[in-house]
C-alpha cells in the first residue's frame, strides 16, 4: 500500500505565506512526477505545480512567481512554498504522485486526501 499525507494548511491573511508538505509512505520502488492540485468549492480541480524526478518544474500561470514546488527524494516528500497569498488561492490542496511500487505492478497515480488553505482577513 502507498499513502500520501499532506500537512501545513491553515488560515492565513492576504499577503501571507504557508508551506505545504506531502509525504509518501509504503512499499515504493520509485517516485516519478509529484504535483500539487487544488480544488475550490464549485470549481474544477486544477494543477498548481508539478516537479519531475529530475527537478524540472511547471506552474499554473496564476501562481507563477509566488509559489515554489520542491522535493526531497530521500524523504519521498514534496513541498509547496506559497507566498503572497490571495483570497482566490483558497482551496483544498491535494498532493499527487506517479509511483512505481514494484517492477511487476508498474506505475500508478496516487492522491492524498488534501489540506485546506484559507486566505482571508
Amino acid at each position: 500500500q502507498v499513502q500520501l499525507v499532506e500537512s501545513g494548511g491553515g488560515l492565513v491573511q492576504p499577503g501571507g505565506s504557508l508551506r505545504l508538505s506531502c509525504a509518501a509512505s509504503g512499499s515504493i520502488l520509485n517516485i516519478y512526477n509529484m504535483a500539487w492540485y487544488r480544488q475550490a468549492p464549485g470549481k474544477q480541480r486544477e494543477l498548481v505545480a508539478l516537479i519531475s524526478s529530475g527537478g524540472s518544474t511547471n506552474y499554473a500561470d496564476s501562481v507563477e512567481g509566488r509559489f515554489t514546488i520542491s522535493r526531497d527524494n530521500t524523504k519521498n516528500t514534496v513541498y509547496l512554498q506559497m507566498n503572497s497569498l490571495k483570497p482566490e488561492d483558497t482551496a483544498a490542496y491535494l498532493c499527487n504522485a506517479d509511483i512505481m511500487r514494484t517492477w511487476v505492478s508498474g506505475r500508478s497515480d496516487y492522491w492524498g486526501k488534501g489540506t485546506q488553505v484559507t486566505v482571508s482577513s
